[in-house]
């Protein structure tokens, strides 16, 4: 009765419109209401300890920083240094746009912003230079999910939070797997290209121009470092790095670039500010959501009975990927983690897996959900930043939705890919 009234109230305010932190909110509240053991004390005490998080302020943080990033200049430094060296190649320009989102997600720990400064950038240079505007807008909706797995990222410091494991800890099995995806796009890209005609960029730039673009993209190449080497040597904590990474755009973006003005800071707060006040109510009403879910012992039965229908890992796995690619397209990423992920961890580890890989494999899997409709959020943000109709773009997107599903599966079923730094 209790988990028809949660999960039934949930379905319910979903399909009347009513924003995902509010439905979590009202049908914990009711199944509260059924339950004469609970009070409402306990829907207060979920909402507290949900968002008493020193490592959720992480989430904060990064999201502003990779504002003031894309807005000061060094992604633009970034992209102009790949073009250099790269860009002459079959599909240079693809290839340039990939590896930017791949150097720009290093630094941000969102998606939807290195779309954005990567994209207002590239999309232009791209048609200008024959690349169709489906393809061009592709690559950036694509390639800007790196931005979930390559850390600093946003969501495995949310599912690290919901899964009780070390953000640090998910953040180093990060590095290959975004490495992974990112090389996976670059021969899908090449290869596209080849087949459309697509070539790269004619001029040779000599050896002063590249050690120029060097030169001039230091400190946006110096970032990713000083973010995550603090991370990596234990001499700050994810939370402290993300501070360290507000201080360093907002000092380069004012002082050296010159391309920040103070008149912009507000709007830049109140741009990342709103983006992330809707995951911190996700967050905190989530948590009440799940507690209920224990206290029925509903992610157990939920395992137990897709356990019971196989004892194959590989057919769960599989199971559980396209459960998992299914969701991502009608619901927000943060909002999934969160959610399921009390309910899919424990048949993870009941297979062999380690909380760690099961975390990259589920951030992989939703990252592909910013790129499928109807929900996509890269997808519709590429559309906005290319001038693309999202009917047009969907079609666009496909063959980049399948390279993105071949890497999964290797992250899947290659654990040592998401291992390869840690004792197996």
């Amino acid at each position: 009765m209790t988990t028809a009234i949660l999960f039934g109230g949930f379905a319910v305010l979903l399909m009347l419109g009513v924003p995902v932190g509010i439905s979590l909110g009202v049908a914990s509240m009711l199944a509260i209401m059924a339950l004469p053991f609970l009070n409402m004390e306990f829907l207060v005490q979920g909402l507290v300890s949900g968002l008493n998080s020193f490592p959720l302020l992480a989430v904060v943080l990064f999201t502003l920083a990779g504002n003031l990033m894309s807005q000061g200049g060094l992604s633009k430094r970034l992209l102009y240094m790949a073009e250099v060296f790269i860009g002459r190649i079959t599909g240079g320009l693809g290839v340039v746009t990939i590896v930017a989102c791949m150097f720009f997600a290093s630094i941000s720990g969102t998606g939807s912003a290195t779309v954005a400064a990567i994209g207002l950038i590239m999309i232009p240079s791209m048609v200008k230079h024959g690349y169709s505007r489906g393809f061009a807008t592709s690559v950036v909706a694509t390639s800007g999910g790196i931005g979930a797995i390559i850390p600093p990222s946003v969501v495995m410091i949310v599912y690290a939070i919901t899964a009780d494991v070390s953000v640090i800890d998910m953040f180093i099995a990060g590095i290959v797997p975004g490495i992974v995806v990112g090389l996976v796009l670059i021969v899908y890209c090449v290869l596209q290209s080849y087949r459309c005609g697509y070539r790269g960029s004619d001029r040779q730039y000599t050896g002063t121009e590249k050690w120029r673009a060097v030169k001039d993209a230091r400190w946006a190449l110096l970032a990713p470092v000083i973010i995550l080497g603090g991370i990596y040597t234990g001499i700050v904590t994810p939370t402290e790095s993300a501070a360290i990474g507000v201080a360093y755009g907002l000092f380069f973006g004012l002082f050296v670039y010159k391309e920040l003005a103070f008149r912009q800071l507000f709007d830049i707060v109140l741009e990342s500010s709103l983006r992330v006040g809707a995951v911190l109510i996700i967050m905190g009403t989530a948590v009440a959501f799940a507690r209920i879910l224990t206290l029925e012992r509903i992610p157990t039965e939920i395992a137990s009975f897709i356990l019971s229908i196989s004892d194959n890992a590989i057919i769960i796995l599989l199971a559980i990927n396209l459960l998992l690619l299914i969701v991502g397209t009608f619901m927000e990423t943060l909002e999934a983690i969160v959610i399921l992920t009390p309910i899919l961890l424990p048949i993870a580890t009941a297979i062999g897996l380690s909380p760690i890989h099961f975390g990259i494999i589920m951030v992989v899997n939703l990252a592909i959900g910013f790129v499928t409709p109807p929900l996509g959020a890269n997808l519709f943000m590429a559309s906005q930043v290319g001038g693309i109709k999202i009917e047009l773009l969907s079609r666009a997107i496909i063959g980049w939705i399948g390279a993105m599903i071949v890497a999964l599966l290797l992250i899947t079923f290659i654990p040592s890919i998401s291992l390869l730094f840690f004792k197996i």
